[in-house]
């Protein structure tokens, strides 16, 4: 017997009875970018590596360790894309569609990184994301928010995040923070842990976000960045937490808060949850107004956010809100005998015209009534519609409740679609 192929590892299979809540965070989600006005776009799951490397920055453990880099035949280094903000400015740039223009759009799509896998944390994951270009006012900081705030809503998780924000400030302004924070750190060289050494000069702002409780400890008297911001930064802060205090959404400032991407400025924020265990972030995301001219395109603001779906489900399911999910099939409709048989096959397909909002499953293949019926009930299907040579010529169709305690009637065809319509 020849042996069996598996899945890699930390890329699953999302199996048929898992789509339905996946189907439910998805139905979500574009419910929610409509009613904003968002536009889709779709990226390649493989893009250049350069775009990363130019967009991320080399200096991360993305770009370190993540990618799934590889040469192609022509000897070009393509990579599968860990993350969707580079593919998606990539795409703007290369059609003309950010300079002097404003775009608000949104994705979804694999993203792929070599890391350990974990629940909720994969090598390939599905990511959803917002981008925001052409307008550098707060009011599109806060527009993003709203969005993953109603997301929220709309998934009824609300109760089950929190809000966390800060501002990095422009360049200039992080270049002086960088470098007092460097100074601070090479004071206490003995407590940083090797992963804190290899950043401090390279990328020092991702020190402040680090887990290590003795590094926590000594960055309680660490400088603070916004000791360094200009007025124009604390101006642009302070107006989006003035528009999130008018929308009615919650949030704190963690001014630890950096992001792990190099290309962020001003805003950042991060939605997390304490229902998967331990504190997670689900959605995270900020401002990047350098990164289109940083990819070959002119200047344009930006702003956006990400999260993963993976992520999302575990929650849907860890907070049992999925009750409302659909089952597969509405209706299951089966066939005692040859001319029955055929003719359910003309009357379902009716009944899909006429009632196209509705799962109708036919029987197909042998089987007798028994066994159908037991098919039937393993559908999920609310009612079962049942013919025979009698219904057949008659025009009636039995009609057998599955998941109400009502008794088996006959109906004629009209009454049969009239009842269909109350399902």
């Amino acid at each position: 017997m020849a042996k069996f192929i598996q899945a890699i590892r930390g890329m699953n299979d999302i199996l048929p009875e898992q789509t339905p809540v996946w189907q439910m965070a998805e139905q979500a989600i574009r419910t929610a970018v409509a009613s904003f006005g968002y536009s889709e776009i779709r990226m390649p799951i493989v893009e250049s590596t350069d775009l990363f490397k130019r967009s991320i920055g080399e200096v991360t453990d993305i770009v370190e360790k993540e990618m799934y880099t590889f040469d192609d035949r022509n000897g070009d280094s393509l990579t599968l894309r860990p993350e969707g903000t580079a593919s998606c400015v990539r795409a703007g740039n290369q059609h003309g569609l950010l300079y002097n223009q404003e775009q608000r759009l949104w994705y979804t799509g694999p993203m792929f990184r070599h890391e350990r896998p974990q629940k909720g944390r994969y090598r390939q994951f599905t990511q959803f994301g917002v981008e925001v270009y052409g307008i550098a006012d707060a009011d599109a900081d806060a527009e993003v928010l709203l969005l993953s705030h109603t997301l929220w809503q709309k998934l009824g998780m609300s109760e089950h995040v929190r809000l966390e924000i800060n501002t990095l400030g422009d360049s200039a302004e992080r270049a002086t923070y960088r470098d007092q924070l460097i100074a601070f750190l090479e004071q206490h060289l003995d407590v940083l842990d090797e992963d804190a050494k290899r950043r401090m000069y390279s990328n020092p702002l991702r020190v402040l976000d680090t887990k290590n409780p003795a590094i926590q400890a000594i960055l309680v008297d660490a400088p603070k960045l916004s000791e360094c911001l200009g007025e124009e930064s604390k101006q642009h802060f302070a107006k989006l937490c003035q528009l999130l205090d008018l929308a009615g959404i919650k949030y704190q400032i963690n001014e630890r808060l950096v992001r792990g991407l190099d290309y962020y400025n001003r805003t950042v924020f991060e939605w997390i949850t304490d229902s998967l265990g331990a504190q997670g972030t689900v959605l995270a995301g900020g401002r990047y107004d350098g990164l289109v001219e940083q990819l070959g395109g002119k200047s344009t603001p930006a702003v956006g956010f990400a999260m993963g779906i993976e992520r999302i489900v575990l929650m849907l399911q860890a907070l049992e809100l999925t009750q409302d999910v659909k089952p597969t099939v509405d209706v299951y409709v089966t066939a005692m005998g040859d001319e029955a048989q055929q003719q359910s096959f003309i009357i379902a397909q009716q009944l899909r015209v006429a009632h196209p909002n509705l799962r109708i499953m036919k029987h197909c293949g042998a089987g007798n009534f028994k066994k159908q019926m037991k098919k039937a009930d393993r559908s999920g299907a609310k009612v079962v519609l049942i013919l025979g040579q009698d219904e057949i010529e008659q025009q009636l169709v039995s009609v057998k409740y599955l998941r109400e305690d009502k008794p088996q009637i006959t109906v004629s065809y009209p009454d049969l679609s009239e009842l269909l319509t109350a399902l």
